[in-house]
């Protein structure tokens, strides 16, 4: 079960078509006044906000006819592309902490930053609506919304499933972030450090990674499941590490690079645009495993 070099180009494709709608055309909408500082939520405004949801419809909806047939698989990482971009040229999160120095304003800071993922996988939510869209305009092979389909989301306790998953991958990517985005220099000090920007886009997409396959494996759910987790993991890790006291301890004592756990030093854009990416590779390398048991290892 190779990838075909056709479906390469047509992957290729589609991150292309986000870099370029998203991460280039769209920057000046959530670019920085300080251009080390990160790239916010609260910077974008209510306008702004509405024009990037419709080029982030609008991507997915080329997208999916500019990597047809394969457009309802592919074309959704059109726009996690593109906010790839942005993870690439924002400034870490100690910038923020190094500016939030009392206790009271970090405390306020984390605060803010809590459900802050949610307008992340929106926007990533409205491309991927952009591709159902033209799905339902042009239909692909095998992509049709059967009687089948429609079962599969009715069967008997799927809701106690979901709520299982999602409970599964917060935890699976809380603790593959805080390990794959763990400075080892500073491991011996029981505190993170602010990972260079190559280790949080390698930690991102390997810790939803892994959600995303054991997601796939052990309750047969797509990767939807997985990056919805993406909104639920800084609040468990603030709501777990961010106690008040700890918070405290940590402005007045530590200087601004360390944190109490490594998703402290993640951006919520950074945790939704890479988590997106990792729950579709972590669901395919499911699938692909599945077909090498099944039919590879037999031989």
């Amino acid at each position: 079960m190779e990838l075909s070099w056709a479906n390469k180009a047509r992957i290729a494709a589609a991150a292309t078509l986000g870099i370029l709608v998203i991460g280039v055309l769209a920057w000046p909408l959530a670019v920085p006044d300080d251009p080390l500082a990160p790239v916010r939520s609260a910077r974008i405004g209510f306008l702004g906000t509405l024009v990037l949801l419709a080029l982030a419809f609008v991507t997915g909806l080329a997208g999916y006819f500019l990597t047809w047939p394969h457009g309802r698989e592919i074309a959704i990482l059109a726009v996690p592309c593109g906010l790839a971009v942005w993870v690439l040229r924002s400034g870490p999160m100690q910038a923020l902490t190094q500016a939030y120095t009392a206790p009271a304003a970090r405390q306020a800071l984390l605060h803010s930053l809590r459900f802050e993922p949610v307008f992340w996988l929106t926007i990533v939510a409205a491309g991927f609506a952009g591709v159902l869209v033209a799905q339902h305009l042009r239909p692909g092979p095998g992509t049709l919304l059967t009687v089948s389909l429609l079962k599969s989301y009715l069967r008997p306790h799927v809701a106690l499933t979901g709520v299982a998953a999602l409970i599964l991958g917060t935890l699976l990517a809380h603790f593959c972030l805080g390990v794959f985005a763990q400075d080892i220099s500073a491991a011996t000090t029981g505190a993170a450090t602010q990972p260079s920007i190559g280790q949080v886009i390698t930690a991102g997409i390997a810790a939803f990674a892994v959600a995303g396959f054991a997601i796939k494996k052990f309750f047969d759910l797509s990767y939807v499941w997985t990056a919805a987790t993406s909104v639920l993991v800084i609040p468990f890790s603030y709501s777990y590490y961010g106690r008040s006291e700890t918070v405290a301890r940590f402005a007045e004592t530590y200087p601004a690079v360390f944190f109490p756990h490594a998703v402290f030093a993640i951006l919520p854009l950074q945790i939704v645009a890479l988590g997106a990416i990792g729950s579709v590779l972590g669901y395919w390398l499911a699938v692909r495993y599945d077909f090498w048991r099944k039919h590879e290892a037999k031989a």
